[in-house]
């Protein structure tokens, strides 16, 4: 008996080797065929692998998002199902197609909400108007929406930004000039934007475009928080709170990114209570419009958002808001001169514009432009449209269905699916822009009657349309 288990051992234990082996073989197989096979059709699609799913073609373009999604959407015929992992929950629907767009933003709006899934990815933002559904966006309507619209902030805002343009774009920008050194125009651009909305929402200037370029924490803040939120819709919800548990990757300078911001916003608070403790005896006086005393009076006890803290909501909503000035306008306004250095036949009409029309001459001082003299600037407007229809600041946007759903292109949505609505590759899609769809052609937003064209909100976002005539 002790020989017989000694012969059938080894055998047993070899038997279980060779098909460990096979297997491994078998799979090595798949994966270099699948391999092969996508070269030899260059097809931009990803493979969709057992138990993976299309996350290694996901994480394999990561670096070129956008591109690749373009990439996909577009030979998908403008709609493109992307499954993942079967243990985690990724699956989700691409589109770019303006019929889509319209139902999920317009005509089946009150079925898609922010909703939780929403929130979990941008936690950071807390009770801010970006997060806001039903009671918590009725709120951020009747206190932000309300005060953005008010006269008072459209001349501060005027005001605010022509002294920052003034005394800190062309001061610096004269000076490199001088000294003949090349500068970052988007650094620039974002200290400019982030002056500009600290200046607004919180009635400080950080300064934090000046001639020395000083490191402001919560200015580069900014820039961690962006690649932080990009990187959780491409990581599975798990990976992605384990990194945030473990504090690392990614989520550690999103969470010091969160504590800067906590830091500089409550400080803000904190002088700006002690100026109005300090101004109260003269109250016969009437007050300058700064809209941090606003929301600090609008921001009672019933106004609190969810959490129930009226501190924290007012921070919520001041991020939110500097996170829409600073980095939606400093995009904008980067892949703009980027494009105009590309076409410099562009900006000789705009200068030409801007000199027949406002009757500036080439050397001339710089002089302040208000809104309605910068409406007359039609060729600008169209150019800036067009910049933001290739390079829209607001690149992506992801929704879910309350209840389950059928769009348009006849695919089927269910409760809470992810829908990624990608407005860059609505900006390249031949269908929706022609076959000159990626060529920087201002004139395609000019009317034959001399006019800007409005193109429908299905197709250029009016997010686009209003950053543009700002």
């Amino acid at each position: 008996m002790e020989t017989l288990k000694s012969n059938t051992a080894p055998s047993a234990a070899m038997a279980t080797i060779g098909f460990s082996e096979i297997v491994l073989m078998l799979l090595l197989f798949i994966f270099l065929w699948r391999l092969m096979r996508e070269n030899w059709h260059k097809s931009s699609l990803p493979t969709n692998w057992p138990f993976v799913g299309m996350l290694p073609g996901l994480l394999r373009n990561a670096h070129r998002l956008h591109e690749f999604a373009t990439d996909v959407i577009r030979e998908s015929g403008g709609t493109f199902e992307l499954k993942g992992p079967c243990f985690a929950d990724m699956d989700m629907v691409v589109t770019a197609d303006p019929a889509n767009i319209h139902h999920i933003l317009s005509r089946n709006f009150s079925n898609y909400p922010k909703g939780p899934e929403f929130r979990k990815i941008f936690d950071i933002l807390g009770d801010g108007i970006f997060n806001a559904d039903s009671e918590l966006w009725e709120i951020h309507r009747k206190t932000t929406m309300s005060l953005i619209n008010h006269t008072k902030f459209q001349n501060l805002l005027e005001k605010s930004v022509w002294h920052k343009v003034e005394k800190g774009l062309i001061t610096v920008l004269e000076l490199v000039s001088k000294l003949d050194v090349e500068v970052d125009l988007q650094d620039l651009f974002q200290r400019f934007t982030f002056d500009s909305v600290c200046t607004l929402v919180l009635d400080y200037d950080p300064c934090s475009l000046s001639t020395d370029l000083p490191y402001i924490p919560c200015e580069k803040a900014f820039n961690a928080t962006e690649e932080a939120l990009l990187h959780r819709h491409i990581l599975p919800e798990s990976l992605w709170k384990l990194q945030n548990w473990l504090q690392i990757g990614k989520e550690k300078y999103l969470s010091k990114a969160s504590k800067t911001f906590d830091q500089f916003i409550f400080n803000c608070i904190s002088m700006k209570r002690e100026k109005l403790s300090k101004t109260e005896e003269s109250k016969g006086q009437e007050e300058e419009f700064d809209m941090l005393t606003a929301f600090m009076k609008a921001y009672d006890k019933e106004n609190s958002g969810i959490s129930g803290d009226t501190g924290k909501f007012l921070r919520d909503t001041i991020l939110n808001l500097m996170i829409a000035g600073r980095d939606t306008t400093s995009t904008a306004l980067t892949w703009f001169f980027w494009l105009l250095g590309k076409n410099p036949f562009v900006e000789i009409k705009i200068l030409k514009e801007i000199e027949t029309k406002l009757q500036v001459k080439p050397g001339q001082k710089w002089r302040f432009f208000n809104v309605e003299e910068s409406r007359k600037l039609v060729y600008l407007h169209g150019a800036l449209c067009e910049s933001l229809r290739l390079f829209p600041p607001v690149a992506l946007e992801h929704k879910a269905p309350a209840q389950p759903d059928i769009l348009p292109s006849g695919h089927r949505i269910d409760q809470n699916q992810k829908i990624v609505l990608s407005f860059y590759s609505m900006g390249r899609m031949e269908t929706i822009w022609g076959k000159n769809c990626l060529e920087f052609i201002p004139e395609r937003w000019i009317s034959e009657r001399g006019g800007i064209k409005h193109e429908p909100s299905f197709k250029f976002p009016r997010l686009m349309q209003d950053l543009g005539l700002v």
